[in-house]
């Protein structure tokens, strides 16, 4: 069985390494986003034409889109799928802008 001052002390080095282990892999992102192939140095292609199921009560459809892949270094397609819906908000759906010279994905989000 545990003692309290063990798990005391087991709280407190959790409560002070999460912050810490939490601000790498943004570090790691940003670092990794400056090396060539980490960006999309061309427009996406066009969006492809899907068959869109049936309506899903309850849920919004979500279209497809193309991602960069940094291991490919060219896009992939993700394939539309049906989300939950969220009384009192819209859906935003995910695109690509130029923004300083570069393509940037925009994810989808919910708005109100």
């Amino acid at each position: 069985m545990f003692s309290r001052r063990f798990l005391l002390k087991a709280l407190l080095t959790g409560a002070t390494i999460a912050p810490i282990v939490a601000i790498l892999p943004a570090e790691a992102d940003a670092q990794r986003s400056q090396r060539p192939g980490d960006r999309p140095n061309r427009p996406p292609p066009r969006p492809r034409s899907e068959r869109r199921p049936p309506p899903r009560r309850g849920h919004v459809w979500v279209p497809g889109y193309w991602e960069w892949s940094v291991r490919r270094r060219d896009y992939v397609w993700v394939p539309g799928r049906w989300i939950a819906a969220r009384p009192g908000f819209h859906y935003r759906q995910p695109r690509w802008t130029k923004r300083n010279g570069e393509w940037m994905f925009i994810h989808g989000q919910w708005v109100r």
